[in-house]
């Protein structure tokens, strides 16, 4: 799994490559640990290059979600294939996330 963070002009961009399995949610949470806590502006999570969630990946997701929208700002989650995607449709995250 292969997680980076980019500070652009008017988002910070998440991007997620790999499979983000019970393993890996440890290190990515880690990693995202500064946006859960700042939880503020606009996040774009780029998930092209994600192969697969595991339950605790939602819920990271799911945290940052918490945090950026109790400061007024907003998640979207980009290019989510359709196997990922079946995964937030069937744990009802569709409904809750932003997607483009």
């Amino acid at each position: 799994m292969k997680t980076t963070i980019e500070q652009l002009e008017d988002c910070t961009l998440v991007t997620l490559e790999g499979e983000l399995n019970t393993a890996a949610s440890a290190e990515v949470n880690t990693i995202l640990a500064p946006l859960i806590e700042n939880g503020s502006g606009r996040i774009v999570i780029e998930c092209k290059d994600l192969t697969y969630i595991a339950s605790s990946g939602l819920r990271i997701l799911l945290s940052i979600l918490k945090s950026v929208k109790t400061n007024g700002g907003k998640v979207t989650l980009r290019n989510v294939n359709d196997n990922v995607k079946k995964i937030f449709s069937l744990t009802g995250f569709v409904k809750i996330f932003d997607f483009e």
